[in-house]
């Protein structure tokens, strides 16, 4: 009993540099489990479905990491560098994640790199699409983030098909004014552009009439 409870608490008890592979939650699971099984099967009936309950907790934490649940708290209270600081306790992505986080990492690393490194981001959240995220504001975010590296490389055309999409997964309209600024910076992008091309223009019409 007290093994089982010393290794529920390892996380906590060295949390800041503990870094778990993701079986180990299975395997303290699996111990926790057949724990409660034999207490009840020993009279005492009570703790033994408590420990079953608590066999949950290793096993929500196999599919929901909790660094990366962590990470999300933080940027809930707009605390990016809190945030990072969780997420770079990812060191080995496919030891500590199941394949279906590792959307979640990239979207939330490309997050976190947005303001200080737009090309890092961006190669996060095309990293992120392609694995793969559960929810449409989640893609909405990402498309709308690769959409701006776009504009920013001057790729017009890329830019308003990326945000077109971005626009169609936003079901919830969340990011509905930051697509509607970025269109207008596109226009005055091409406004400017065109004005680039042919500065003459006006004069040239004046002679012709």
């Amino acid at each position: 009993m007290i093994l089982i409870f010393q290794l529920l608490l390892l996380p906590l008890l060295k949390f800041e540099d503990f870094t778990m592979n993701k079986y180990i939650k299975l395997g303290i699971a699996a111990l926790i489990i057949g724990s409660g099984v034999y207490l009840m099967f020993n009279r005492q009936i009570g703790l033994g479905i408590l420990l079953v309950f608590l066999s949950a907790i290793p096993i929500l934490l196999f599919f929901r990491n909790e660094y990366i649940l962590l990470a999300f708290w933080k940027l809930r209270k707009q605390d990016l560098v809190g945030a990072r600081s969780w997420l770079d306790k990812i060191t080995n992505v496919k030891s500590q994640l199941v394949r279906k986080q590792y959307g979640y990492y990239n979207y939330l690393m490309g997050i976190t790199e947005s303001q200080s490194n737009a090309a890092k981001a961006e190669s996060y959240m095309k990293s992120a699409l392609d694995y793969g995220l559960s929810f449409k504001h989640d893609r909405a975010l990402a498309t709308f983030n690769l959409a701006a590296g776009a504009m920013m490389r001057g790729n017009k055309n890329e830019a308003e098909r990326l945000l077109s999409e971005a626009k169609k997964l936003d079901t919830s309209n969340m990011l509905g004014d930051q697509i509607k600024m970025m269109k207008e910076q596109i226009k005055r992008v091409n406004i400017s552009r065109s004005n680039m091309i042919n500065p003459n223009m006006r004069n040239r019409s004046k002679f012709m009439k």
